[in-house]
């Protein structure tokens, strides 16, 4: 790969290319336009593949989410899960809560990271990975579509990797931002706010940047202008959260930099209303009314640090290094389960906590213009180790023992032009795994005794070698073809096995069930560029002859390890009239099947609570003159049979609208989530859960005004 003539600038290339529309960015700044025409010819570095390919050169499927497209849709909703159900194919309707589990990702688990960093925690799963980080720290988002090793433990189903902001060019610049939301009758509960403040620059050899962020969140209301439910696992509406950013870097030289980050996410739920449960057979959803909720409020309580140091041409190589720590805590709800007795004799129910801590590393080295500058070479070593457990928040009980992973990965990757119009990618990855578990107890959920079942410990280890192989072929300036088979290495939910043991006698190392999850991904596509219109076709299998299927069981969520396979289609175009409108389509289509019977074969559709309904979105950015800009979006959610005729799908249609007008100071926002009102019960309340608590409503029309001011 070549490097930039100026390695201190290679950092700004990322925040301003590939922006096929700049001028019609809800919120953009004055001075983007000058950036964009100075920048925009050099192609844009995918961060989240370890080679650093370039966008459009890829063997699979790549969607890079830009600034501009993220401030459109923070205009509109900001619920992350909405966003990025939004803007990537295969990604499944957001369910409008904390708790992500059901959004899937091509019908398995993506990966979450911040900066290469990974949020997800897949030895017990949350479900929470993608409230991490307030997107108005994201200078864009990254998606790799498929299984993937790249970043090793998770990404069965892609990679989502959210680049963060640094300082700008500059000694002082700031940003102050604010927003308010509300339904569209003003109900004062369902109001909320949002205020954000940034400072950034450069001075000497320094950039720097420091954020903040605060939102207050109101209730929500759906169509029929009823309060939605509330969800025990977790809940953004009724709630509080702040996020604090820093990131600092310093140029050793003209080659090499030092970069220290650290982010620290809140989210508390309020506690003032508690949830009237629906009736699912009568078509009566979930709804809530003001009370005194059991317990103490859920919260998602995340800090992240990395530290980074790159160094453009080390013997002639580029190096890549970093270090990271993640302190995960998330606290659910009360529910009708883990019960126990008070100090006066009375039945008590307690509540849940998780906590995770990674310590990881990650090096890299790249070098390019081997064998008459065909052939470039990425090689790496990544460490991890995870330590998990969940616990009881009341009674100090451990639901969970505490899970300790540890991983060590090298890998190495090499891209090899063939011919001059096809060039080979192909890597290898070495996967040694160790889990260490401790001798405990089990908890009955359900009896206060406490008839109990004791596990042994143990210490199993698990080698796996993961291939990628793929070919892209230039067959003409505007049409190109690939191909590719990549592996993605995973764990099954080890908390939910764990908790999950009745039969006394078991121990860790006998425990088939903790076995990897690998899944193996083809694809084939084609993507076509004629300047003004854009085209991508993508066909997909991803199979795993021992994955998971989460099942609801008596209430109680089940890791079942199952055969599964799944396959779709996903199409996206988008069409530039003149140079001030763009459209842009997408339509994506996902079958699966998994082998319930254990007989070798599947056999079973899987539900919404594993794959996303076929899909038809979108969307027309207008700039109407240089002050006014226009954004409308509509998505359909096409009808869905199961062969379980509790959790069918009738589908539904949204449509989402946002303007943006430069004032002589600032810049003004206007957003409307569901424009037309639709009254529906979410795709996870019908096709993915069959439950009385859990039958919501989708959120209804919804108003947020915004004001920017960049100085």
């Amino acid at each position: 790969m070549s490097h930039p003539s100026h390695p201190r600038a290679a950092w700004l290339l990322p925040a301003v290319l590939c922006t096929t529309l700049p001028s019609l960015a809800l919120g953009q700044s004055a001075t983007d336009d000058t950036a964009t025409s100075r920048e925009s010819l050099s192609p844009l570095v995918v961060t989240a593949t370890r080679n650093k390919s370039h966008a459009g050169e890829t063997p699979q499927k790549v969607t890079i989410i830009t600034r501009e497209q993220i401030e459109q849709q923070l205009a509109i909703t900001q619920d992350p899960g909405q966003v990025l159900s939004n803007l990537i194919p295969s990604y499944s309707p957001s369910r409008q809560k904390l708790s992500n589990a059901g959004e899937t990702f091509r019908g398995r688990s993506p990966l979450f990271l911040i900066d290469g960093v990974p949020q997800s925690n897949p030895l017990r799963d949350s479900a929470r990975d993608s409230y991490t980080i307030d997107l108005s720290m994201v200078e864009r988002i990254e998606v790799i579509h498929g299984a993937s090793a790249e970043h090793g433990l998770g990404a069965t189903g892609g990679i989502i990797n959210y680049v963060t902001k640094r300082g700008e060019g500059g000694e002082l610049n700031q940003h102050v931002g604010v927003s308010l939301t509300s339904d569209d009758d003003f109900e004062s509960e369902g109001f909320g706010h949002k205020l954000d403040y940034r400072i950034s620059g450069q001075r000497g050899d320094w950039d720097y940047l420091a954020a903040a962020t605060r939102q207050e969140r109101g209730v929500f209301f759906d169509g029929n202008d009823e309060i939605v439910g509330i969800a025990y696992p977790g809940e953004i509406q009724n709630s509080t959260s702040y996020d604090l950013f820093a990131k600092l870097g310093y140029w050793i030289d003209d080659y090499q930099n030092l970069e220290f980050s650290l982010n620290h996410f809140d989210l508390e739920e309020g506690d003032d209303y508690v949830p009237v449960t629906g009736d699912r057979d009568a078509g009566i959803p979930t709804t809530a009314r003001k009370g005194d909720r059991e317990g103490e409020p859920g919260f998602n309580d995340v800090t992240t640090a990395r530290l980074a140091y790159s160094h453009a041409d080390w013997l002639g190589n580029e190096l890549d290094a970093q270090l990271y720590h993640q302190r995960f805590r998330a606290r659910f709800g009360t529910t009708p389960y883990f019960p126990y007795l008070d100090d006066n004799g009375e039945t008590q129910f307690d509540q849940t906590r998780n906590e995770s801590d990674k310590l990881g590393a990650k090096f890299t080295l790249n070098r390019d213009g081997l064998l008459d500058d065909r052939l470039a070479l990425t090689a790496g070593l990544d460490l991890l180790q995870d330590e998990t457990r969940q616990m009881l928040v009341h009674t100090g009980r451990t639901y969970v023992p505490e899970s300790r992973y540890r991983n060590l990965a090298p890998f190495v990757q090499g891209e090899f032009q063939l011919v001059d119009p096809l060039t080979l990618h192909a890597g290898v990855r070495h996967e040694y795994a160790e889990l260490e578990v401790d001798t405990f107890q089990t908890i009955d959920r359900s009896n206060v005794t406490q008839d109990n079942v004791t596990v042994e410990g143990g210490n199993p280890s698990f080698d796996e070698t993961l291939f990628n192989l793929g070919l892209v072929y230039q067959v003409t300036d505007w049409a190109q073809l690939y191909a590719n088979y990549s592996e993605g290495f995973g764990m099954p939910d080890v908390g939910r096995v764990l908790r999950g043991i009745k039969t006394p006698g078991l121990d860790i190392d006998s425990l088939l069930t903790l076995q990897p999850i690998v899944t193996d991904n083809r694809e084939v596509g084609a993507r076509f560029d004629w300047q003004r219109y854009g085209l991508e076709l993508s066909y997909y299998e991803s199979d795993s002859d021992f994955g998971q299927r989460l099942t609801s069981e008596n209430g109680v969520w089940v890791g079942k390890r199952e055969k599964t396979e799944i396959h779709g289609v996903e199409v996206t175009g988008e069409m530039r009239l003149a140079d001030a409108h763009e459209l842009r389509l997408s339509y994506t289509h996902t079958e699966g099947e998994s082998d319930t019977d254990g007989d070798g074969s599947v056999d079973t559709k899987l539900t919404g609570i594993n794959i996303a309904p076929d899909t038809l979105k979108l969307s027309w950015s207008a700039g109407w003159t240089d002050k006014l800009s226009t954004h409308l979006q509509t998505r359909y959610y096409f009808d869905r049979s199961v062969d379980n005729p509790d959790l069918e799908f009738d589908g539904y249609g949204l449509v989402d609208a946002a303007l943006a007008y430069r004032l002589p100071v600032g810049r003004m926002s206007f957003g409307i989530e569901n424009l037309t009102d639709e009254d529906y019960v979410t795709y996870y309340s019908q096709a993915g859960r069959v439950s009385d608590d859990y039958y919501f409503k989708g959120r209804g029309r919804t108003l947020t005004l915004g004001y920017q001011l960049d100085f």
